[in-house]
């Protein structure tokens, strides 16, 4: 065989690999370790549920998943690098709602397009917020909540983690919703405004089930109602605010994507390696420690999940006057 002939046939296998890589791709992924942007620092809410959850998905793929936490800007920053990651299904993002539907349109400018960068590929877990008081304020319920609030407009004080965090938006919802009017004291952290609620020195605070339980467990906080559509599994006990006013309603979310441009077969097998995971009774038994009830959706569900609640969180940050640089 001359020289020619071996360069032809060189060249032609070389075609029919590169025709065949991208079906290889699909067959043989993952085929390396995967990495899992957590867009918060370590202990917070979503690198908890993305540590339990890495775990699990790691087992179906057969691959580890590696917990890369990248905190800063209020989510901004971890899902701003998932959205320019390589498209190959090796950079994975734990979403959180806060950082995906709020932070767009609370902040004047944000290193990602919540719904361009980004495929989605289920969703996780949902972490109900509930509505506490102090245990010494004179309602046991939502409805003498909110006629306590109307008979003394502006007396009673709610605690936040700070201008435009989900709790903040969420008691500024439940003002618009019942009309009233409470006063907001903006603390650094939720934390801090559950033990100031707890000690007396606000009233009301919206916070998420684990981080309140304990302080109603000692006494100390009185869970009114929770902020979800239906009653929370956790606690069947404790009302929702909407069988009192009607259509309120929000949860917060965390979710699996990947960056947009991804094969829709990785998506696919991604996918459904989550629905495995979710299968786990070690998994749902590691999030109701924390206060975090399972749920999936199809890629198309959690897409139109995304989209409405960008459209529901213009509105009330509009409402509420609140906006970050």
């Amino acid at each position: 065989m001359n020289a020619t002939r071996r360069r032809i046939i060189s060249r032609v296998c070389m075609a029919s690999l590169s025709l065949w890589l991208p079906f290889a791709h699909a067959d043989t992924y993952p085929s390396r370790p995967i990495t899992l942007i957590v867009p918060g620092g370590p202990g917070g809410a979503v690198d908890s549920v993305a540590r339990v959850f890495g775990q699990q998905l790691s087992v179906q793929l057969g691959q580890p998943v590696v917990i890369d936490s990248r905190a800063g800007a209020g989510g901004n920053i971890g899902t701003g690098m998932a959205a320019k990651a390589p498209r190959d299904g090796y950079t994975l993002l734990m979403a959180a709602s806060s950082a995906h539907t709020i932070n767009p349109v609370l902040y004047n400018k944000v290193p990602f397009d919540p719904l361009k960068d980004f495929e989605p590929i289920s969703l996780i877990a949902t972490a109900p917020y509930v509505l506490a008081v102090n245990a010494s304020v004179p309602a046991r319920n939502v409805k003498e909540l909110i006629a306590l609030a109307k008979k003394e407009p502006g007396k009673l004080n709610y605690g936040s983690a700070g201008n435009g965090s989900l709790n903040h938006l969420l008691a500024e919802m439940f003002k618009t919703a019942a009309g009233v009017e409470l006063t907001h004291v903006p603390y650094k952290a939720v934390a801090a405004a559950a033990a100031d609620a707890a000690a007396g020195q606000v009233q009301i605070v919206f916070g998420s089930m684990p981080g309140v339980m304990p302080l109603a467990r000692a006494g100390q906080l009185r869970l009114l109602a929770v902020a979800t559509a239906q009653r929370s599994a956790l606690a069947p006990e404790v009302p929702t605010i909407a069988e009192t006013v009607p259509g309120f309603e929000t949860t917060a979310w965390f979710g699996l994507m990947a960056p947009a441009g991804t094969p829709r077969e990785v998506v696919d097998r991604l996918h459904a390696a989550t629905l495995a995971s979710v299968a786990s009774r070690e998994l749902a038994e590691n999030l109701a420690t924390q206060g975090a009830e399972l749920t999936t959706n199809s890629p198309e569900q959690f897409r139109t999940l995304i989209r409405d609640d960008l459209a529901r969180w213009a509105r009330v940050v509009k409402a509420s006057g609140a906006r970050m640089d």
